[in-house]
Parts: C-alpha cells; sequence; structure tokens
C-alpha cells in the first residue's frame, strides 16, 4: 500500500513538474544555507580544536590588559595599555603547580630583503636552554630545517614556513634578512602549521628585539607549563591570586588575564556556535516560507484532483488513505527539495574552503559536514513538507465522494 502511495507521490509531482519545482525554491535555498553555515561554522570550530590540541592541555596563558588570546599570538599584549614585566614571569614561575614559565614579545617591524622592504610579524623568544626546553613544545616555533635559537645568538633569526607570501622569493636556512637596519643570519625555518600568522613570522632572540624595538622589560605573552599531575585549572586559580598580590590589583579588576586552553577553546566554540545559530536560524525563515509554498501547491493539487479523489473513495478508499496519499506527496516535494540543498550548500562549503585554504592562506582550515548535518537536513525538510502539506490533505480526505464526482 505505502508503495502505491509512493508511485502516487511521484506521479502528481512528475505531472507538474514546473510547479514542483518553483514549489522546491523555498526549500532548498534555506537548506543551501543552512548546510553551508553550519559545515563552515563546525569546520572552524574544528581548527581552534585542533590549534589547541597542538598547544596543549598543560598550558596556561597569561596575557595583558585582561583580553589577550593565544591564537592572536600575543595580539593582545601589542595594544594594551598594560603589560607583563620580567617580575610577572618570576611570580607564575615560583607559582604551586607551574613547571616552567616563559615570555614572549609579538611586535610589528620592518624586514627587507633583496631590496624588498616589507612590514612583518616579529617574535621575540628566549634563548637560555631551560626556556628553550619549553619553547621546542610548542607548534609553531618547532624547527624544520636548521637549528632553534641558542644562547649567545645576537643577530640570528628563524623564518615562518610562508615568509614568501611577503617577499617575491621565500627564505631560506643560509639567507641574510635586514630588520630595522641590522643584518640577520637565517639559521632556521619553522614548520609548516597552516596558520598564516604563525607561518609568515619571524622570530629572533628576545634580548636583540628588546633593544630594536625599546621593549626592555616587557612582555606580550607569558606561556606556563603545569607540573605533570597538578591540575590545570587550581594552577590557573593561583597564578591569578599570585599576580592579584603581586600587581595589587582587586579581584575582577585585573589588569592581566589567565587563562587555560580549554577556557579558551570553550569561550570560542561558545562564540561560534551562537554565530552559526543565529545565521542558521535567520536562513530557517526561507523554510518557512518553503513550508507555505507546498501548502499552497498542495491546495492547487487537491481542486485540480478532486474529481480523482472522488473515484478513490467511491471504490473503497478511506479518509485516513487520501490523507497519507497528499500527505507523502508533500512531504516527498520537501525531501527532493532537502537533497538539492545539501548538495549544493555542501558544494558552496567545499568552494568556500578552497578559497580560504588557497587565496586566505589558512591551510588548517577544513569543512565538516558529519552525517548529523546531512541526515538531519535531510529529516528536517521532509518534515516541513509534511507539516506542511497536512492541513490540504486533511481537507481532501474529508470530501464527500459525490460532491467529489460532481465536480
Amino acid at each position: 500500500m505505502l508503495e502505491d502511495y509512493l508511485k502516487l507521490a511521484i506521479d502528481g509531482i512528475m505531472h507538474r513538474k514546473l510547479r514542483s519545482w518553483l514549489t522546491m525554491v523555498g526549500i532548498f535555498i534555506g537548506i543551501i544555507a543552512v548546510v553551508a553555515l553550519v559545515s563552515l561554522g563546525q569546520g572552524l570550530q574544528k581548527v581552534i580544536d585542533e590549534q589547541f590540541e597542538r598547544v596543549g592541555g598543560d598550558r596556561i596563558v597569561i596575557s595583558p590588559g585582561g583580553g589577550g588570546t593565544f591564537t592572536g599570538a600575543g595580539a593582545g599584549g601589542i595594544f594594551s595599555a598594560a603589560k607583563l614585566r620580567e617580575g610577572d614571569l618570576d611570580v607564575v614561575s615560583k607559582v604551586r603547580g607551574v613547571d616552567s614559565a616563559i615570555g614572549f614579545i609579538a611586535t610589528t617591524g620592518k624586514a627587507k630583503t633583496d631590496g624588498e622592504q616589507k612590514s612583518i610579524p616579529i617574535f621575540g623568544a628566549p634563548t637560555d636552554p631551560k626556556q628553550q626546553k619549553l619553547l621546542r613544545q610548542i607548534d609553531f616555533f618547532v624547527v624544520d630545517a636548521g637549528r632553534y635559537l641558542e644562547e649567545g645568538d645576537r643577530y640570528k633569526a628563524q623564518v615562518g614556513f610562508r615568509t614568501r607570501d611577503f617577499f617575491d622569493e621565500d627564505i631560506d636556512v643560509g639567507d641574510k634578512i635586514e630588520m630595522e637596519g641590522i643584518m640577520f643570519d637565517v639559521v632556521g625555518k619553522n614548520k609548516k602549521t597552516g596558520n598564516p600568522f604563525h607561518d609568515r613570522k619571524i622570530t629572533i632572540p628576545i634580548e636583540t628585539l628588546q633593544e630594536l624595538f625599546n621593549k626592555s622589560d616587557e612582555y606580550s605573552l607569558i606561556l606556563a607549563k603545569v607540573e605533570k599531575g597538578s591540575d590545570v585549572d587550581e594552577a590557573a586559580e593561583n597564578i591569578k591570586e599570585k599576580l592579584r598580590r603581586y600587581r595589587d590589583v582587586k579581584e575582577d579588576e585585573e589588569d592581566f588575564s589567565v587563562e587555560t586552553a580549554e577556557n579558551v577553546v570553550g569561550v570560542f566554540k561558545d562564540v561560534f556556535g551562537l554565530v552559526t545559530g543565529f545565521l542558521a536560524g535567520i536562513a530557517a525563515i526561507s523554510l518557512i516560507v518553503g513550508g507555505i509554498g507546498i501548502m499552497t501547491t498542495m491546495y492547487t493539487s487537491i481542486l485540480e484532483r478532486t474529481n480523482q479523489i472522488g473515484i478513490m473513495k467511491a471504490v473503497g478508499a478511506k479518509n485516513e488513505d487520501i490523507l497519507l496519499m497528499f500527505v507523502i506527496e508533500s512531504g516527498m516535494l520537501g525531501l527532493v527539495g532537502g537533497v538539492i540543498g545539501v548538495i549544493l550548500g555542501l558544494l558552496i562549503s567545499i568552494g568556500a574552503e578552497y578559497l580560504v585554504v588557497n587565496y586566505g592562506g589558512i591551510d588548517i582550515f577544513r569543512i565538516y559536514a558529519g552525517p548529523d548535518l546531512v541526515i538531519g537536513a535531510l529529516l528536517f525538510s521532509f518534515l516541513v513538507g509534511c507539516f506542511s502539506g497536512y492541513l490540504p490533505a486533511s481537507r481532501a480526505s474529508k470530501m464527500h465522494p459525490v460532491e467529489a464526482l460532481r465536480q
């Protein structure tokens, strides 16, 4: 019986091709928007997860101004009026539960090679052997070719994987690069991370950066590693307490920020979740419009097929049979629109990923469209069709066979 209903539903759609296509437009436009937005949003969330997995769950980030973030590599430290000092680093290093801590400086400077001068991110990193041990565990400081900066280095530099984005030719180990009028020897090249900010940076000894940019006794960021077996959240609270006391600030009036990787990931995921949900909600409005279109089409279809309904009732079809037939037909309209929407939505997402990776330089970005998204979109579009067709189908099922045959 169900097979017969499906055949009748498909026959009804195929005999009204233009009207069916126009009816499905509202459905698949909504599904396109929902699938594209959600897959891009989930892809961004996975990028964030992967980045912080690389940093490590046992790390704590301390930034000035109460709003710095590790993903910006200390950007908060560049623009904040508050500063982190050597004393802050000493306090953090001595906190119970902290194994070691290092301070970075991030700024923007002029770099010149083969006559080309560009503004480029410059990092100042410590060369002390103990601090270098922690530094080498951070993904975007890992050297892929050449060597790490060593104690005693003064005008040596490491370059990121994609410095060619700034200059016509790539910079490799053994080349020279001029920064702020000083010639530096390139001794190392960092491995590719996929993050354009980290892949384009140049790293020099922190003492040299402090001298060149007049940033003595100042850090853009402090990174602490928690001792094995210690609780990360507890260590973060200990750091907050010690820094409040050292900097003489009250609770909730801090001029610094202490975040664990998990906390920062949670904030980003919450923000992305809200934005994605809001945009998907706006896109879902078109599904309501599509549902109204299906309802209108089904009412028109019922008027055209009144005589057919009368014949079916005359030969023994029950009210629920007529109801089910038209509900299935409206559900099919929604489902087919959903299938088209999912396919086009995924194609748009893939196109966006291609543009971001190839022209935006963010190699780590990937869309994510799990089976729950695809199945959910198809099920939702089918249900929209069914609900939209229920009222017209209910009207058709209640027709009196004699009255229907007269028309």
